[in-house]
């Protein structure tokens, strides 16, 4: 079979699927349908639809798009079905039912942007970058009953640098997941449709401990000064630049903002007992005390204002030894 003759609809929603589908475009297979969500009302009165980054490029490449509410909903299952299509590649997208994820004869395959049985869930990057992990990867496995679970198809690495934060990471898991994509159904289509894959069972030896990746909620990113500056470090940098990672600056009164964190770097400068969320300022640069080492911060921003440099922030903000961090 050639690749011009597989029918595959594709199943995706952020820009993070965009990257797989274009690939797919532009290496000349057959995408017969896109499956995505339906548009999100925005604004301030919500008043108006925005299209998933998906169905943009979808639209623009003149692809077919369903946007069910429900995945079981009886007329998007005979929509579906009429495509007939012989795979199905799901790339940061909702959970299937079975009568979705079967209906192909090649089955369905899912882009997940870690090394599983390692974080499964939604926010592998961020939940591997806060963790302070050197290595993570893109792997893709065939959908089964439950998330994340299925047996593994291909797997390809990717190194973690001590300096990147999420989207460093990102790009360069979209990048490299499409390519996987790719491969993998290369590999279907010379197997016709019949590959060697292995079962997650069998990746993880006796006492191995798995990391979850949850969805990430506006108090996930809370911080905490109690812990040791590395771990606040890689915490800002799994959360950077969105959703951001957040603490309260306190005054001598009481009063509290929202301060977010986008960037820190780490000083190897003991602390010496002070109070963790302690600030200090050195040589014009802001300083957070946390379990161990002073935090150096470098792009914050204080609720209602711009987000900025910690230097230009400490030239329109005077007293800082009046506050703390917690």
């Amino acid at each position: 079979m050639e690749k011009k003759d597989l029918k595959i609809v594709f199943m995706g929603t952020p820009e993070f699927a965009v990257g797989t589908l274009d690939a797919l475009v532009q290496g000349g297979y057959h995408v017969v349908a896109v499956v995505t969500q339906p548009d999100k009302p925005v604004g301030r009165h919500q008043d108006t639809l925005q299209p998933s980054q998906v169905k943009q490029y979808a639209l623009q490449h003149h692809i077919p798009v369903l946007q069910p509410v429900k995945m079981k909903d009886p007329e998007f299952l005979e929509q579906l079905r009429a495509y007939k299509a012989d795979l199905q590649v799901v790339v940061a997208f909702r959970m299937l039912p079975e009568v979705v994820w079967a209906m192909p004869r090649f089955g369905t395959f899912n882009v997940h942007a870690a090394l599983l049985p390692q974080y499964r869930g939604a926010a592998p990057i961020n939940w591997a970058v806060i963790n302070g992990e050197r290595r993570t990867g893109v792997t893709t496995f065939f959908l089964d009953h439950d998330i994340d679970t299925g047996r593994i198809i291909m797997q390809e690495p990717f190194d973690i640098a001590d300096t990147h934060n999420v989207e460093d990471v990102y790009d360069g898991l979209m990048h490299l997941g499409a390519g996987l994509a790719l491969k993998t159904i290369d590999k279907i289509i010379e197997g016709d449709g019949q590959v060697d894959t292995l079962p997650q069972s069998e990746m993880m030896p006796e006492g191995t401990v798995l990391h979850p990746a949850p969805k990430i909620f506006k108090d996930t990113c809370r911080m905490s000064w109690h812990h040791k500056a590395k771990r606040v470090y890689d915490f800002v940098r799994g959360l950077s630049p969105y959703p951001g990672a957040w603490t309260n600056m306190v005054s001598a009164e009481g009063k509290s903002s929202v301060l977010k964190v986008f960037r820190t770097t780490k000083t190897a400068k003991a602390c010496h007992g002070e109070q963790p969320g302690t600030l200090y300022v050195e040589g014009g640069c802001l300083l957070v005390a946390t379990a161990d080492d002073w935090l150096q911060l470098d792009v914050i921003q204080l609720s209602g204002k711009k987000r900025m440099e910690a230097g230009v922030f400490l030239n329109g903000f005077r007293d800082i030894d009046k506050y703390h961090l917690e």
